[in-house]
């Protein structure tokens, strides 16, 4: 039985974009540090393309993590999170679940380069959630919450705990209001 967490291969196509806008948003943290690595960059460009119906899922499940490999290549703790959020983006076209992890690692870079942490995290998750289209929401509504299901990325790993768990805690809280009309 597939997890709760893979999503359709069309739902998992929807949260690729909106995964990648986030990661490519800090992406310039990682490249300031490591110009000559492009990695990152094309973990998110590949989980566009991924999610314009131009890579195929299998493909992109075995390299699902090379992006995040380029984490080990920088220091400053902003890059590693910036790189890790494009590793997360790239595992989008494996499982689903894993744009909630690009936005958290995106949300973490971006508080970590802030002079205030927790505005700079803040202001990212706003950003992520004014950017979530009609069809990206219903898809990321029909993930498990985090921690209760443990078949995937929202299991107890590294996302179910720190700044990545709050950040992803208030996305899925969110996804679970109804949607405010205009």
């Amino acid at each position: 039985m597939a997890s709760p967490q893979a999503l359709s291969e069309a739902d998992r196509r929807l949260v690729a974009l909106w995964a990648a806008d986030c990661a490519e948003r800090v992406l310039p943290l990682f490249e300031a540090e490591a110009s000559g690595d492009d990695r990152a960059r094309d973990g998110v460009e590949r989980a566009r393309a991924f999610g314009r119906g131009e890579l195929g899922t299998a493909d992109e499940i075995r390299r699902r993590f090379v992006a995040g490999r380029a984490a080990r290549s920088v220091k400053a703790p902003a890059a590693v999170a910036a790189a890790r959020a494009a590793g997360q983006a790239s595992g989008v076209a494996h499982m689903g679940a894993h744009a909630l992890g690009a936005a958290a690692y995106a949300a973490k870079a971006a508080a970590l380069a802030a002079p205030d942490q927790e505005a700079g995290r803040r202001d990212e998750v706003r950003w992520q959630l004014a950017h979530l289209t009609t069809d990206v929401r219903a898809a990321l509504s029909s993930l498990p919450a985090l921690g209760e299901d443990a078949s995937g990325p929202l299991g107890s790993g590294l996302l179910a705990s720190g700044v990545l768990a709050t950040t992803i805690r208030e996305i899925q809280a969110d996804l679970s209001r109804p949607p405010s009309s205009a």
